[in-house]
């Protein structure tokens, strides 16, 4: 998802800041034009360092796919006025005590749940695709008869 994420973002013409866990992801990202890569497992406090990259002021837009353990960071990482899109979560659910309402209040910022969409929207996808500055940057090549049994 995070890919698919940075390749839009990129054929919108955004600046785009990854986070993994794995340098050989941040690598694949950079490939794809990631404007800036952080390993979140090197650098814990990964909100700090996208307030560096973004001069103090915070991104405009989160695509959260943690879960428990990130999202008071992903909020954190965000300017005035912006939005969290909760896409996925790979540790879960369970935001328990972690999740301020202050922290979205004071900044009128947004919590956004993303779902999949309808097959019109995935058609209007594929056409900004085709027509926008879409790149590939392939780790790895599978040959036809076996790349068809993920079908």
């Amino acid at each position: 998802m995070s890919i698919w994420a940075l390749q839009l973002a990129k054929a919108a013409g955004l600046r785009a800041i990854i986070t993994s866990s794995s340098d050989e992801k941040l690598g694949h990202a950079r490939c794809l034009g990631a404007s800036a890569t952080i390993n979140y497992k090197t650098t814990p406090e990964w909100q700090d360092e996208v307030l560096w990259l973004t001069a103090g002021q915070g991104v405009d837009l989160v695509l959260e796919v943690g879960g428990q353990c990130t999202l008071t960071r992903s909020i954190s990482s965000t300017r005035m006025g912006s939005t969290v899109a909760i896409i996925g979560s790979v540790n879960g659910f369970g935001f328990g005590g972690e999740l301020s309402p202050f922290a979205l209040i004071s900044g009128a910022k947004r919590l956004s749940g993303i779902f999949v969409g309808s097959r019109c929207m995935f058609e209007e996808l594929n056409t900004f695709l085709t027509c926008g500055r879409n790149t590939s940057c392939h780790r790895s090549r599978i040959p036809f008869p076996t790349g068809t049994r993920g079908l």
